[in-house]
This record gives C-alpha cells, sequence and structure tokens, in this order.
C-alpha cells in the first residue's frame, strides 16, 4: 500500500475530485457502496432498454407508419351506423389520451 494518494483517472471531472477529496474516510466507504451500486443500477436499465428496442424493432409490423408507435393496435370504425363505411385505423394510448391514425377502408367482401 503506497503513502500517496491516488490519482484520479482523467474521466472524473474536477468538481466531483474535489468534493470527494474533502470527504472522512467513513463518507467515501459510501459514495463507494452507492457508486457501485448506482453503475449497475444504470447498466441494468441501458441493458433491458437495449432489449426493449430491439423486440420492438422485431415486432414492428410492415405496414406501420413511421410516427405511429409498435403498441398501436388496429381499430374498425364504423361511420354513420352503415356497414359499408368501415375504416381501419391505428389506435395507441399516449399518456392520459387515445390517439388514432387511418390505416384505410375496410373492403366490404373480405
Amino acid at each position: 500500500m503506497s503513502f500517496e494518494p491516488p490519482t484520479p483517472t482523467a474521466e472524473l471531472p474536477t468538481n466531483i475530485v474535489d468534493a470527494l477529496n474533502g470527504c472522512s474516510p467513513e463518507q467515501l466507504q459510501h459514495v463507494a457502496r452507492y457508486a457501485d451500486e448506482l453503475a449497475e443500477h444504470k447498466a441494468r436499465e441501458a441493458r433491458l432498454e437495449e432489449e426493449s428496442e430491439e423486440q420492438e424493432t422485431e415486432e414492428r409490423p410492415n405496414d406501420l407508419p413511421d410516427d405511429v408507435p409498435s403498441k398501436a393496435t388496429i381499430t374498425i370504425k364504423e361511420i354513420n351506423d352503415n356497414r359499408y363505411y368501415y375504416y381501419y385505423y391505428w389506435q395507441w394510448r399516449d399518456g392520459d389520451k387515445i390517439r388514432s391514425q387511418y390505416k384505410g377502408a375496410v373492403n366490404p367482401d373480405e
């Protein structure tokens, strides 16, 4: 064990190094524990986000417009109680609102 103080890496901002230099040994132990836990948490969150994006890309329908989220579902709406006027809409929840985007007319022969 060296009697010289450790040299911080260049990646650490000066304000963090200065704050750490002002801490007691006990506080530094708490900081080290917190930093390890925080690093693990952020790595896990990044990994889950990446997996979610990969899954979203894989599950995205080919005809889904770019401005419609992949969680959207197709809804059929009847206009004026007339069974010949059905339309497909992409529909999804955006916070407290339900959003819709026109997809096309339903073929009555289908």
